[in-house]
């Protein structure tokens, strides 16, 4: 008898092969082609080789991706011997595209091969798609090949204008990355422009027999005073006018009203980077790779991998019925009635564009609880689908209910408010609440019982200066959330703009705060005033647009690519002719011989700071010290104060300060006779245990490679590559040294010879 052939199902990631083994069993063989095995040819935009004939209806011609011609081998060889291959890359037009890639080098009949998806890995999900094959989507690849050719031609186009205009071959455009450079920046913009303006609020302590609370003038005369008062004399008219002992405080109105809250939908992409940033402190890449983790199975009882989320990329609030009936049942279960609606939730798309493709993110089985999983899961993991697990199991829930209470005090021409909120049913937040901070359950008891016409007491009044404040800068979360605003980028793309920015250095992060830089800015600066319409939001957000009408067999993609590549060219082309080399001015001074710096470029295409006046003055600076000369030389004026260092000048005592210079920190004495200056050295504290008499400081390789070494160098050459802590090792008496590894500081012996290492201390959970 015939041996049975099996099935070979081709997935993108080797992560996912066990979990879907596991599902389908010994008739089936689950390869992986490691992402996509075709693209595009990588070369050199200045050879105008793109991989595709704008001539022939933007033909395009793909290669083998360097180093996966073995993959190719090894999945021809298995699906010549498989009965059936289904290909079953991610659920979206990246993974259609995959999908279509590797039926175009398979060599087996098209009858042979068909395509299956599935949002979870879960053995329902994935034997209802063996079940239901389909044909691969060409509108949803073309969507896809549609946004390779566009980011290609802007990339490859306006790349080369650059270099030309910046003496930079470095520097690189994108069609969606250098909109989100302009938000950065012009944000920027606004907080450099930003004039805080002053105001006060006058709070009063009050009164009602013997019980204290707090309140705050609102109006004067029946009309708002937000942020009006505008200096302290008029601040302080108003406290003299309120601690008159004429002044009489009556209570003039009483409201109080339950509210219900209810719950949100359960997370998309953007939401739970979002959550995952201001909850969990993850950037957006962090979140994106613990995600796809959690998709593709993590390894539960007995070893065996279970996908724990559904598919992490989408846009779309949908929630499966099974889904829903799930969680009704948990909820019933373990909470009790009132905690479930009267009607499951269902929550709307909340805007057009949305590629209604897959479900919300949530937890792929309801019943795996965090808490019973945690075990198998490493931190982050555990972190991550904790939230989602809580989030999607509150979206299901009944609403809370709040009681507030408001009240209206009048005196004489002002009226003072006071409120508070009670949660008086938590509904969905006992399981999860979207603020940091929820709202005081004894809040209520905070204010007295008072009714309509109760005379009050004032005991204090408080003037409070402020002023306003800049709009803030975006932080990876926020900026996702401004793009998602404008429409633009899609969830399968935040995390690599986010990623580009910064690996071009166009964009820092610092303080977990997105800052652009001066090669940044300048940058952003020449697109936006060259190409107004590529750098448009509307017309990067409508592109988007298009792309989905292609998938969604609403437009030829052909006349998308034609209706862009000509007006594009024109505009390239017009700018190319006129485009002359570009001076990026600083606002900081030569130290040497106070002309402004600008910025330049190294042969080796390295950017740094060069004086204006080169060649007379050749002083040059790193880009790394721009702040700190921009802090000093634009701080206050002249008269900024210096910062004075702790360390005494060695030469004559006296005092010593910050100052930057060619080479970045350096002390200089303060006495005019001795002037001696050193270079700064932040000091570990620790003394030199090879001659007693140094202190280990942080030093710098020729390379660039920080190091620690005594100060007392070249007298005393003891050096650490490792930061001393202080202590001692216990065994052999050598310092013991912080070792900054992946998975966490690890304090051990800077003796190489001892193995000694501390245990980390035991955190408890709160």
């Amino acid at each position: 008898m015939a041996t049975k052939e099996k099935a070979l199902v081709i997935v993108e990631s080797p992560a996912k092969s066990k979990t879907i083994k596991k599902i389908l069993g010994d008739g089936y063989q689950i390869e992986a082609s490691y992402g996509h095995i075709r693209n595009l040819p990588t070369k050199d935009p200045s050879t105008d080789n793109l991989g595709f004939d704008v001539n022939d209806n933007f033909k395009m011609k793909f290669e083998i991706i360097p180093g996966k011609q073995q993959v190719v081998r090894k999945l021809n060889d298995l699906a010549k011997k498989a009965g059936k291959v289904y290909l079953a890359s991610d659920p979206d037009r990246e993974g259609e595209a995959i999908a279509w890639h590797v039926r175009q080098v398979l060599k087996v009949p098209d009858d042979k091969v068909c395509r299956i998806v599935f949002n979870e890995i879960t053995p329902k999900a994935v034997k209802h798609s063996v079940e239901n094959p389909r044909s691969i989507d060409m509108d949803m690849v073309k969507a896809q090949q549609t946004r390779q050719i566009l980011d290609k031609l802007v990339g490859y186009k306006l790349s080369p204008v650059l270099w030309k205009e910046m003496g930079n071959r470095k520097l690189s455009a994108g069609r969606v990355q250098s909109v989100a450079l302009r938000m950065i920046c012009e944000r920027e913009d606004e907080i450099e422009a930003f004039k805080p303006q002053e105001y006060w609020s006058i709070h009063a302590l009050l009164d009602k027999d013997g019980k204290t609370f707090e309140s705050e003038v609102s109006k004067i005369k029946g009309k708002s005073i937000e942020k009006t008062i505008k200096n302290q004399q008029q601040a302080q008219d108003i406290v003299d006018y309120l601690t008159d002992s004429t002044t009489i405080y009556n209570v003039s109105k009483v409201t109080k009203k339950t509210t219900k809250r209810k719950p949100t939908a359960p997370f998309i992409t953007s939401t739970m980077q979002r959550a995952a940033s201001s909850k969990l402190g993850f950037g957006v890449s962090k979140t994106m790779q613990v995600a796809q983790k959690l998709y593709e199975g993590i390894e539960l009882e007995n070893g065996a991998p279970v996908g724990l989320i559904t598919y992490m990329r989408t846009d779309s609030v949908r929630v499966s019925y099974d889904a829903q009936n799930a969680a009704h049942d948990y909820i019933l279960q373990n909470y009790g009635e009132k905690y479930y609606p009267e009607k499951a939730n269902v929550y709307a798309k909340g805007k057009q564009n949305v590629q209604d493709a897959h479900e919300a993110i949530r937890p792929a089985y309801i019943e795996r609880t965090p808490q019973s999983i945690k075990k198998y899961l490493d931190n982050d993991q555990y972190k991550l689908y904790k939230l989602i697990w809580e989030k999607f199991m509150s979206s299901q829930m009944a609403p809370a209910q709040i009681a507030n209470k408001s009240i209206e005090i009048e005196a004489g021409d002002y009226t003072l408010k006071a409120g508070t909120s009670k949660v008086v049913f938590d509904g969905f937040l006992t399981l999860y609440n979207e603020e940091e901070t929820e709202e005081n359950k004894d809040a209520g008891e905070k204010i007295p019982d008072l009714e309509k016409g109760d005379k009050v007491v004032c005991k204090k009044v408080e003037p409070k200066q402020h002023f306003t404040q800049p709009p803030p800068r975006f932080n990876e979360a926020s900026l996702v959330k401004a793009l998602e605003e404008y429409g633009i980028g899609r969830p399968s793309t935040y995390a690599t703009i986010i990623t580009v920015i910064q690996t071009r250095k166009y964009v820092e992060k610092k303080n977990k705060v997105l800052y652009p830089t001066l090669l940044g800015r300048a940058v952003s600066k020449q697109l936006v005033s060259e190409f107004s319409d590529i750098m448009d939001y509307k017309f990067t957000a409508g592109m988007e647009e298009k792309l989905d009408e292609i998938a969604d067999k609403k437009v030829d993609y052909l006349k998308v690519l034609k209706d862009f590549y000509a007006p594009f060219m024109n505009e390239v082309n017009n700018v190319m002719k006129t485009a002359q080399r570009v001076t990026v001015s600083t606002n900081v001074k030569c130290p040497n011989c106070g002309r402004p710096m600008v910025l330049r470029t190294s042969k080796k295409g390295t950017q740094f700071l060069g004086c204006s006046g080169y060649p007379d003055c050749k002083t040059a600076l790193s880009l790394d010290i721009l702040q700190d000369l921009q802090d000093e030389q634009n701080g206050d004026g002249e008269n900024k104060p210096k910062e004075v260092c702790e360390e005494k000048c060695e030469k004559c005592g006296s005092d010593m300060i910050f100052k930057i210079g060619p080479y970045g920190k350096y002390m200089e004495c303060t006495n005019p006779e001795c002037r001696h200056r050193k270079p700064y050295r932040r000091s570990t504290g620790v003394t030199c245990p090879k001659c007693g008499k140094g202190t280990i400081v942080e030093r710098k390789s020729k390379r660039g490679t920080i190091f620690f070494g005594c100060d007392k160098y070249p007298d005393c050459d003891f050096v650490l590559w490792n930061e001393p802590t202080g202590e001692k090792c216990p065994e052999c008496g050598s310092l013991l040294v912080t070792k900054k590894l992946k998975n966490g500081d690890v304090v051990c012996c800077s003796n190489p010879k001892c193995k000694y290492k501390k245990e980390p201390q035991q955190q408890t959970e709160k």
